[in-house]
């Protein structure tokens, strides 16, 4: 008798969301005297996944190095190899001894370079310095 009772529900079927793979991202390489990072985005600047050498476990004296700069990079493209991206926009920024590895980690058989610039921010004479000392 409780069998007929119960009312059968109706199973509801969704259609699932198809993934679409982005095929060009930005990739940006910060440099600095003690680290270095590298944020990975997608064409509207939506940012994606990051790293940085301290983040790859070099703790210290050793994140400033070109080898963390290196691992970092390499994490960032096994990311880009997740997310479907092959054609990057690379910008540098920076004069950290990471900058050089960074960018020759980054070649791979699976992603191509659309441009590579660098945006390094420098001084134009800056500002004006203070009065001589008069004793």
């Amino acid at each position: 008798m409780k069998s007929e009772n119960i009312k059968k529900k109706k199973k509801m079927f969704f259609r699932k969301k198809k993934k679409t793979k982005k095929l060009e991202g930005n990739a940006y390489i910060q440099t600095s005297r003690n680290n270095t990072i590298i944020t990975i985005t997608d064409l509207k600047g939506n940012t994606l996944g990051w790293s940085s050498s301290g983040a790859c476990g070099f703790k210290g004296a050793r994140k400033e190095t070109p080898i963390g700069a290196q691992r970092a990079a390499q994490s960032m493209v096994k990311l880009c190899s997740t997310k479907g991206i092959q054609k990057l926009h690379l910008f540098v920024r920076g004069m950290g001894f990471g900058r050089e590895a960074a960018i020759r980690s980054f070649y791979n058989p699976q992603l191509k370079f659309i441009t590579i610039s660098d945006v390094s921010s420098y001084a134009h004479n800056g500002c004006r310095p203070p009065k001589r000392r008069r004793l």
